[in-house]
């Protein structure tokens, strides 16, 4: 009874630490940046499935634009780029149309 005791209480700690672990692992790459390297050259917008924002802050002093390709490929977008800079404000106009919307 004892040994299971022990067993079931050393499962638990284990399982523990293991969930802890991937918070702080998760944890660690949010309060860093996320592209060391930007791509300005032109993605053709049919090519672009997503498109993730990430103002700058505590974690980055740079704005990040993340664009997740057809091909499941996550590429760093030139922030300041004009094409990036006509995705970004299709994007941010949609998101305002959507919000806008009643339910």
């Amino acid at each position: 009874m004892h040994g299971k005791l022990v067993a079931a209480l050393a499962l638990l700690l284990v399982s523990a630490a293991l969930s802890q672990g991937k918070a702080l692992a998760r944890m660690g790459t949010e309060l860093r940046c996320q592209c060391i390297a930007t791509h300005s050259r032109f993605i053709p917008p049919k090519s672009i499935q997503d498109v993730k924002l990430t103002q700058s802050g505590p974690h980055c002093k740079n704005v990040e634009v993340i664009a997740t390709l057809k091909d499941s490929r996550e590429v760093c977008l030139e922030p300041t780029a004009p094409w990036v800079q006509m995705i970004v404000k299709a994007i941010l106009a949609k998101a305002q149309l959507n919000s806008d919307s009643p339910l």
